[in-house]
């Protein structure tokens, strides 16, 4: 049974080109809505809460975590340096790892020119919208299922290493890797007791702080991290680890 599921989702991959080759991010559009943001399941820590509903207007977010392949174009169109190379070596398929959160804002900056359109990370809120899987959400704890291995590489299957984007099962929206495989940058600043106050219609973080929203657990840590409410705020010093990444969003009305 897991051979034939794995061998429909190469078949799939295959067919739709996700992560394989493909030299920029293929976006997902992301109908607007309102949703309970937070710790619904009240596992987690504090700066999940209070659940409060949030109204956000549509966006568009990227089918997969920004890939190896897809950050080395970047570098080779840019002059930039690829960043420190993992243990494992760099795969194209995998997702990039060891960049700040100052190295993704100048990945989108270069995609919105190369696009000619507005690229930015993904707020916050947004981000848990898309991983609840929108308006098509079916409740899930994890981006796509109720158990982890269905949906997300975490310390109890991925081999000690980030795997393929797109080889676990995607959720609602078609997106892949929310939980699990790398870490996300957001755009906002994090703040610890936020949602007690945050704006309801299209939160974008506190104003102020020294550290963004990171999100979506990852390949080296427990299940527990990759719930769909799990927060995270690291420093933006520069400091990079080899299960940081990120993916891209925008504006745009397709």
């Amino acid at each position: 049974m897991k051979y034939t599921t794995r061998l429909l989702c190469l078949i799939t991959l295959l067919i739709s080109g996700i992560g394989f080759g493909q030299n920029l991010p293929k976006f997902v559009h992301v109908q607007g809505g309102t949703f309970t943001m937070g710790d619904e399941w009240g596992s987690g820590n504090k700066d999940q809460r209070p659940t409060h509903e949030v109204t956000l207007k549509s966006f568009n977010i990227s089918q997969t975590e920004v890939t190896v392949a897809q950050y080395r174009y970047y570098c080779d169109a840019t002059g930039t340096a690829m960043p420190k190379e993992p243990g494992w070596g760099w795969q194209d398929n995998h997702p990039i790892v060891n960049v700040s959160w100052q190295d993704a804002v100048n990945y989108t900056n270069w995609l919105s020119d190369k696009l000619g359109q507005k690229v930015r990370l993904p707020y916050e809120a947004e981000w848990e919208y898309a991983a609840r899987g929108g308006n098509k959400s079916k409740g899930y704890k994890y981006s796509g299922a109720d158990g982890i291995d269905e949906v997300g590489w975490y310390d109890g299957n991925s081999g000690k290493s980030p795997q393929a984007v797109a080889s676990k099962k995607a959720n609602e929206l078609g997106l892949y890797d929310m939980s699990g495989n790398a870490w996300e940058w957001c755009m906002d600043i994090y703040g610890g007791d936020y949602y007690a106050n945050s704006p309801k219609n299209n939160p974008r973080g506190e104003a102020n702080g020294d550290a963004n929203v990171i999100r979506g657990g990852g390949w080296h840590i427990g299940a527990s991290f990759s719930s769909v409410a799990y927060r995270y705020g690291s420093p933006f010093t520069g400091e990079v680890y080899e299960y940081f990444g990120f993916r891209v969003a925008s504006d745009k009305k397709e």
